[in-house]
């Protein structure tokens, strides 16, 4: 029992439960002590063990049946008390429908009749048949299920032909209560098989997700580049953003606090004190204003879309440290977002905004996007704004337009650029990161969401951007 128990532990990290190595032996201690022969007891210890978290207790249901279930699903003969006239009437319909469905179906409606379930080498063939090979997450055992009932004839095909038995046996003479039996212990038998099937899609999925290898941990997740992320991945990090953010806004609230003391104002004290010769009695003082006000432009396009993505994610859950910001995003052109993020939540406003602004094929025209800014958007800058461009600098050979770019680096104070490329790429094929990077600031290689968040942490260093 203690390895099925370690089996069923196994499946349940497969499948997401963080379950800890201390917990384990919580669970083997506690079934040590209540036993195995009280069920729902049993159950009780392993959930108490194993489940922390409200969102594993669904998984947790749905697992226990496939590894302490009652066994098969209980079929019986549905042929059972059937006359010995009943019995060649039925015999000489199975074979009328043989010839007319073919003998495979013929023999699943057999299988019904005689109340015999799958063995564990019909179910291993239908899963390989599914394609149980190409099983990547738990909710795939569905599908999974779904193909094997197909592959097995557990489809209309079969109640179409179990119609057309029941058809021609009442048209044989069979007696009417003994067609309504013989429909009812058929159909049962037909769902014992669905049930079957739908645990031996489980124990497969889980045999392949118990194959794969263990889940990187938030700090190697953080490490991973961008271009390397699985959609997997990318749900876990989406869940990290907001962990991220609130360190960043910690971290920011510290410095401004430490940095928000008065500093002498010489000028004014010395304008102060002349009423007393020039001594300093009533000094005068300063304050340091360190919430930056940005402008943010994000490329959108294929190459670096997640990086953009978590990007503006956190620079909207960082905004109470941030005195203004406005934003926007470009693929072939510029377009201000500013409005939706402040009409909706930053996950429903990046979502949107991704939504609506999908990438194509090779049309990324950073140089237009400048323009554009430089026509209908110079107002969002004056000498307290630092602009963030991120991007991979990559412009499809279209005109780089530096000129719009120094417009924007003279009104502004800064100009800083995220780059999610490595730098031994800056500057190749179609890259103009080489011509608009001496422009710059400071220029940040953003390749992974560690790289992202130190540079956005440092917008609130020194004094602010």
């Amino acid at each position: 029992m203690d390895e099925r128990i370690l089996q069923f532990i196994r499946a349940l990290r497969a499948t997401g439960v963080r379950v800890s190595v201390a917990e384990s032996a919580d669970a083997l201690r506690a079934v040590e002590q209540v036993g195995v022969m009280d069920r729902e007891t049993f159950k009780a210890a392993l959930r108490t063990a194993l489940v922390k978290e409200a969102r594993a207790i669904p998984i947790f249901e749905e697992l226990f049946p496939l590894f302490f279930g009652l066994g098969e699903p209980p079929m019986m003969p549905a042929t059972g008390g059937l006359s010995p006239r009943d019995q060649r009437l039925l015999q000489q319909a199975l074979q009328a429908l043989a010839r007319l469905f073919g003998p495979q179906m013929a023999e699943l409606l057999r299988r019904l009749l005689e109340g015999q379930p799958f063995t564990p080498e019909e179910l291993q063939a239908l899963a390989r048949y599914a394609g149980s090979r190409h099983i990547r997450e738990w909710a795939d055992r569905q599908a999974l299920a779904r193909w094997m009932q197909r592959g097995a004839g557990l489809d209309e095909r079969l109640e179409e032909m179990l119609r057309a038995l029941l058809r021609m046996l009442a048209e044989a003479g069979m007696d009417a209560n003994t067609l309504r039996q013989l429909e009812e212990r058929m159909r049962a038998n037909r769902a014992a098989l669905v049930r079957q099937i739908q645990q031996a899609a489980g124990m497969s999925a889980l045999e392949r997700l118990a194959e794969r290898p263990p889940e990187p941990s938030e700090a190697e997740l953080l490490e991973r580049p961008f271009h390397a992320l699985t959609p997997t991945d990318l749900h876990r990090m989406r869940q990290m953003v907001a962990r991220l953010a609130a360190r960043l806004r910690t971290r920011a609230a510290l410095r401004m606090k430490r940095g928000d003391g008065r500093r002498l104002d010489a000028k004014a004290t010395l304008r102060a004190n002349l009423r007393h010769a020039g001594v300093p009695f009533d000094l005068r003082f300063r304050r340091r204003h360190l919430k930056p006000r940005l402008v943010v432009l994000c490329d959108l396009s294929t190459s670096v879309r997640h990086c953009s993505e978590f990007f503006l994610h956190l620079i909207y859950l960082l905004q109470d440290q941030i005195s203004r910001t406005r934003s926007f995003v470009f693929i072939d052109d510029l377009r201000e977002i500013t409005p939706i993020f402040a009409e909706e939540r930053p996950e429903e406003a990046v979502r949107r905004v991704l939504r609506e602004n999908p990438p194509g094929y090779y049309n990324t025209d950073l140089g237009t996007s400048l323009a554009t800014f430089c026509r209908s958007h110079l107002d969002a800058l004056d000498r307290k704004t630092t602009v963030i461009i991120v991007g991979d600098g990559r412009n499809n050979y279209n005109d780089p337009r530096l000129d719009c770019f120094e417009v924007i680096r003279r009104r502004a104070k800064r100009i800083l650029w995220f780059n999610p490329e490595p730098r031994a790429l800056w500057g190749t094929g179609d890259s103009d990161m080489l011509l608009y990077a001496p422009l710059c600031a400071a220029v940040h290689q953003v390749q992974n969401l560690a790289e992202l968040t130190e540079a956005i942490d440092r917008l609130f260093e020194r004094g602010g951007a």
